[in-house]
């Protein structure tokens, strides 16, 4: 199993918009794009609630506050249980899936996403979720960098801070000059 991929399933959840059902199918893509087909407007209100109580994950996580993120993570392990199967079409290509067939798609992703973020949190800690310095941001990651300095969600996001910066430095150099 790919935890790594079910932690980032996690992170596409909280930085999601689920403002509708349009918004929550552009998050199935890739190897769960046949859920974007099987996905309804009964399944919005579990996702958005596993939106909030991920991000509350990483609320606590950047905070150091690890006995409520574990605390937390907990709770989804047992309304997401996974329910681990052996799927494939051939005898080349078996994989394993986090839930029964048959579940719902948020039964099935959210069980996926949560397991991968828990692992991570077992394996690395919760020192390596980080929440976007862009206050224009707010989108979640998980720090792979090698020294654990990420301090945000991409480059798009860190570009942008720094040149804001580098501007408001700017003027405040020059409000100081005197004409």
């Amino acid at each position: 199993m790919n935890f790594d991929a079910y932690a980032r399933t996690a992170i596409d959840l909280v930085n999601a918009g689920l403002d509708d059902l349009a918004g929550l199918r552009a998050l199935f893509s890739g190897e769960q794009a046949y859920m974007r087909d099987h996905v309804t407007e009964k399944d919005l209100a579990p996702f958005r609630r596993a939106q909030r109580r991920l991000r509350e994950v990483f609320e606590f996580g950047t905070s150091g506050r690890d006995n409520e993120a574990v605390r937390e993570l907990n709770g989804l392990l047992e309304a997401y249980p996974v329910q681990p199967r052996i799927s494939g079409h051939d005898a080349s290509d078996w994989h394993m899936h986090v839930t029964s067939r048959g579940a719902t798609v948020s039964a099935e992703y959210l069980a996926g996403a949560v397991w991968g973020l828990s692992v991570w949190l077992c394996e690395y800690g919760s020192a390596r979720f980080g929440i976007c310095a862009d206050e224009r941001c707010g989108n979640v990651y998980l720090d792979t960098s090698s020294n654990n300095c990420r301090r945000f969600c991409s480059e798009r996001c860190a570009t942008r801070s720094h040149v804001a910066a580098h501007r408001a430095r700017k003027r405040a150099a020059e409000n100081l000059t005197p004409a």
